[in-house]
C-alpha cells in the first residue's frame, strides 16, 4: 500500500526502516510518491552496518530520493548483550552462498527495530511504519498477524495510534526490482551484502546469491560491484525467482 495524502491534501508522514539495501530502496522511492517519507536506520551493533550507513546516506542523496524525503533518522537498538561475542552478524561471517534463507534468522529483529521506531513515531506523531519483507519470508517476526499485534502494542503502550504496513509482502524480490527499475532506483548505490568487501558486494553470502538470482529472473542487469562476482563453481546456475531479503 502507498500511505494517501489526507483529506486535507498534506501528505501523511510515513517512518520506512532503510538498510540501503534494493528492497527499502525501491519501498522508500514508492512510498515517497504519496507520503513524506522519514527514513530510519537502526543501529544494532552487527558487523555490516558501518558500510550499510555510508551507502545509505549516499543513496538518499542521489536521485530520486535528494529533496523529496526528510533525512535520516538514525536511532540505536545494540544486541550485543543478547547476541554471543562469536554469532556470524557479530563477527561478519554471514552464511554461505547456498545456504537456506532461514539460516541468517536473527532472534527478535524486528521486534527491537519496530519498537525502537515506534517510539520515534510518538515523538514525531507519525502514524504509520512501513518495512519491507517480501512474499515467502521465513521469519515469525515479518507475518501479518506479528504485525498487527506490534501495532496494537505500540498503540496502546505508547498512546499514539501506529500501523504498520508492507507493501511488498506479495511481492517476489524480481517484481521489486522491476518496479525500482519504473520508478528510476538507482541499483547501482543499493547494498544487499553481510559480508560487504569495502562497499562492494562479497558474492559469497547467501543475500549476495538472493540478489543475483532476482535480478536474473527480472531480466535486469545487476549494476552492483562485487568482489566475487557470480555463481561459484560448485553451486552451479540456480538462478530462479526468490522471496526477499
Amino acid at each position: 500500500m502507498v500511505v494517501k495524502p489526507g483529506k486535507d491534501g498534506q501528505e501523511r508522514p510515513v517512518a520506512v526502516l532503510c538498510s540501503g539495501g534494493l528492497d527499502s530502496a525501491v519501498l522508500v522511492a514508492h512510498q515517497s510518491r504519496d507520503a513524506r517519507v522519514h527514513p530510519v536506520y537502526v543501529r544494532a551493533g552487527l558487523a555490516w552496518e558501518p558500510r550499510e550507513q555510508t551507502v545509505l546516506s549516499r543513496l538518499l542523496a542521489a536521485a530520486p530520493f535528494a529533496g523529496r524525503v526528510e533525512p535520516l533518522a538514525r536511532l540505536d537498538a545494540p544486541v550485543r548483550d543478547l547476541y554471543a561475542p562469536a554469532h556470524w552478524a557479530m563477527q561478519g561471517t554471514p552464511p554461505a552462498f547456498d545456504t537456506p534463507d532461514g539460516d541468517v534468522y536473527l532472534v527478535g529483529r524486528n521486534v527491537t527495530l519496530l519498537a525502537k521506531v515506534g517510539l520515534l513515531c510518538a515523538q514525531r506523531r507519525i502514524g504509520v511504519i512501513a518495512l519491507g519483507p517480501l512474499t515467502g519470508n521465513p521469519f515469525p517476526d515479518a507475518t501479518p498477524a506479528f504485525f498487527d499485534a506490534m501495532a496494537r502494542a505500540l498503540s496502546l503502550g505508547l498512546d499514539h495510534e501506529i500501523r504498520i504496513v508492507s507493501p511488498f509482502g506479495r511481492f517476489t524480490k524480481a517484481a521489486v526490482i522491476r518496479l525500482g527499475v519504473e520508478l528510476g532506483v538507482p541499483f547501482e548505490l543499493t547494498l544487499s551484502c553481510m559480508g560487504p568487501a569495502d562497499e562492494r558486494h562479497c558474492g559469497r553470502c547467501s543475500k549476495c546469491r538472493e540478489r543475483l538470482q532476482a535480478f536474473d529472473a527480472a531480466g535486469v542487469v545487476d549494476p552492483a560491484e562485487y568482489a566475487q562476482h557470480g555463481y561459484p563453481e560448485e553451486t552451479g546456475d540456480r538462478r530462479q525467482e526468490t522471496g526477499g531479503d
